[in-house]
């Protein structure tokens, strides 16, 4: 009997290493079908999912209540399982190289409790090799065991967009690959159990990685291109909001947007494919010009704002400023690598200390992350400059009034709209110093 029979008789269960924001959906999915267990070295999350809270927002507490994972931080439990997944993030250093220590502390972990015919599939993602180069070595040498022998391995790149209700799990072809026929296909019918839109079998773990990398490395580099554009017509005097409208009316245009590109993806894949690149003796040129753009955006806004307040001749040093939103992205608590805080940090070179509100923001993980404390809408008052800089759906409902309400009514009030949330023509007939990217 294949391992994937004896996973759907419930013979042998599923177990999911790390239960973030896409190891979490994946084992409350998986849960509906067969047993799992849910691994977290965070013993304060773990104790929020027994207790029926979702606080990543992506599946809600009613979905974590009614689930039947076996949410645990005892690692000792994962010799319970035969089919692992392991879902952690991969983030990169200040230097912008690959910060391999949560993906190896995961197979260290894992190694440690690997019984004999295993199977173990990673969708971190990562750069070409580093599966079979860097984690099988580790899971090796923590098991005593030998991979091809003993066990096997396979990748399925994530594909989940936080905050996204329509592109989830289920609804997005999956990307399958194994060490082997029989392990792909054994990897391939566990996956097709939850993921309805089917899965893609690709012809080695390499081309799976390397199609997970290159997914948000194009991401980037359009979104690079808006921003460049965005720079080139604000020198102009066009709205480049208005010239993407008229644009997009050519079938074939593809719909970017300007924006501040964070997050554990956009942001981060295209040094891992740059790194491994350097590594062959190959410099980026594209990829690397696309993430310069990028990361030099929170600088770009912040020195806009500067020219705006002083052409209301408002004082920058110690101006008022408001921050609406922190998330990399809208409706979602998330807050790791957003690119909110460049801006926060550029404010301050200029003696500005903004106030911060985000009703959707994880408040401890933004004072941890950051040492950020958010501020209530409702306290906000008297400013010079507000920028509205995160799309969340609580925004998109704020009327002219409410806006009049945050400022100081002694002289200009300057906005900023990143996102294009607000009408334009408006709010410059109201006497509002209005930018948007």
């Amino acid at each position: 009997m294949s391992l994937y029979e004896k996973i759907i008789n419930r013979e042998e269960k599923i177990s999911l290493v790390g239960l973030g924001y896409v190891g979490m959906p994946i084992a409350v999915s998986f849960s509906k079908k067969v047993d799992v267990i849910g691994f977290d070295l965070n013993a304060a999350k773990i104790e929020l999912y027994k207790n029926g809270i979702d606080p990543t927002k992506e599946v809600g507490d009613e979905a974590i209540k009614a689930c039947t994972v076996d949410f645990t931080a005892d690692p000792e439990r994962l010799k319970e399982a035969k089919f692992h997944i392991v879902a952690v993030p991969t983030p990169v250093n200040a230097d912008h190289t690959p910060d391999l220590s949560p993906v190896e502390g995961a197979s260290r972990i894992l190694g440690k409790h690997l019984t004999k015919g295993s199977i173990v599939v990673y969708e971190s993602t990562v750069y070409p090799g580093v599966t079979e180069d860097i984690c099988v070595p580790i899971l090796e040498a923590e098991s005593g065991l030998k991979c091809g022998v003993d066990f096997k391995i396979g990748y399925s790149p994530e594909r989940i967009n936080p905050g996204d209700k329509v592109h989830r799990l289920e609804t997005i072809v999956k990307i399958v690959s194994g060490m082997d026929e029989e392990t792909l296909d054994e990897v391939a019918k566990v996956y097709e159990l939850v993921v309805e839109a089917g899965v893609h079998r690709a012809e080695s773990i390499k081309v799976a990685e390397a199609a997970k990398v290159i997914e948000n490395s194009q991401r980037d580099i359009n979104i690079a291109f808006m921003n460049e554009l965005s720079i080139i017509f604000n020198k102009m005097g066009i709205d480049t909001k208005s010239v993407l409208e008229a644009a997009g009316t050519k079938w074939n245009f593809l719909k970017f947007f300007p924006g501040l590109v964070g997050g554990h993806c956009i942001g981060v894949d295209p040094y891992y494919l740059t790194y491994k690149a350097e590594q062959l003796g190959y410099h980026s040129q594209i990829i690397l010009s696309g993430r310069r753009i990028n990361d030099d955006m929170g600088k770009y806004v912040v020195e806009s704002l500067v020219k705006k307040l002083i052409s209301a001749d408002i004082p920058v040093k110690g101006a008022k400023v408001a921050i609406l939103g922190f998330t990399f992205k809208e409706n979602c608590p998330d807050t790791r690598n957003t690119r909110i805080i460049d801006i926060v940090n550029e404010l301050k070179e200029y003696g500005i200390t903004p106030l911060i509100a985000d009703p959707e923001a994880d408040k401890d993980e933004a004072k941890h992350e950051y040492g950020i404390e958010f501020v209530d809408m409702n306290t906000i008052k008297d400013m010079d400059a507000v920028i509205l800089a995160v799309a969340h759906e609580q925004f998109k409902s704020l009327s002219m009034n409410d806006m009049d309400k945050l400022y100081n009514g002694n002289h200009s009030k300057v906005l900023l709209d990143l996102k294009g949330l607000l009408n334009r023509k408006e709010y410059e007939t109201a006497g509002y110093t209005y930018w948007r990217l």
